[in-house]
């Protein structure tokens, strides 16, 4: 029994990056190109009362922010596999498309047996990403624990009786220490994290998970 073609729509800024792609993904029987869009309003309307099983997005659109633009899509049509297609190859960007929803990610530099391969594995519902961005992302995380300082026990303690807006006397009261030990480690937890006041102090140890 012949197995239907996976239906795939491009989207990309670039006349010729479409080209390109329809060029490589011609030979492959198992893929159709269903239709392609340089911009996300277009690509919208087409969802609007038609659809596909994947959709190619590049991340630098002219109207609409590719990154935008993938719960766009789901929103829409929440059965399609989006796979981000991009020479943006910054982790944060990366992922950003994961947490709206991407199935995979391929920078364009991808070969042409990757690129089969990821639109393979994201229509039978897997995820796929190259290892150039596995390499990325995990650099990523590497360097993210990196900068995460190492606090003891009585730190994190007060780190996070002040986020709790407790002040020095409350804190050294609650743990039966000095009020001066107590700005003793917060001039320490200050130096740790490289800020000068109280806000940025709870702002950093936030977006480091230390509290």
């Amino acid at each position: 029994m012949q197995l239907k073609p996976i239906k795939v729509v491009i989207v990309d800024d670039h006349p010729m990056v479409i080209e390109g792609l329809k060029t490589l993904l011609a030979g492959e029987t198992t893929i159709h190109i269903k239709n392609y869009f340089t911009n996300g309003k277009d690509t919208l309307a087409f969802l609007e009362k038609d659809t596909c099983d994947i959709i190619l997005l590049d991340v630098n659109l002219p109207d609409i922010n590719g990154v935008e633009m993938v719960g766009m899509i789901l929103h829409k049509r929440a059965t399609i596999g989006i796979l981000g297609l991009s020479t943006y190859s910054e982790p944060s960007i990366i992922n950003q498309m994961i947490r709206n929803g991407v199935k995979g990610y391929l920078l364009k530099n991808a070969t042409s047996n990757e690129l089969v391969a990821a639109i393979s594995q994201v229509h039978n519902g897997s995820f796929y990403f190259g290892r150039e961005i596995q390499k990325i992302l995990a650099d990523s995380v590497a360097q993210d624990t990196k900068n995460i300082p190492k606090l003891t026990r009585r730190e994190k303690h007060i780190l996070t009786l002040i986020a709790e807006g407790k002040t020095t006397n409350i804190i050294a009261e609650e743990l039966f220490i000095s009020p001066l030990t107590v700005e003793t480690h917060r001039r320490n937890l200050m130096q740790k994290l490289e800020v000068s006041n109280a806000a940025s102090l709870i702002k950093i140890a936030v977006e480091k998970k230390l509290i």
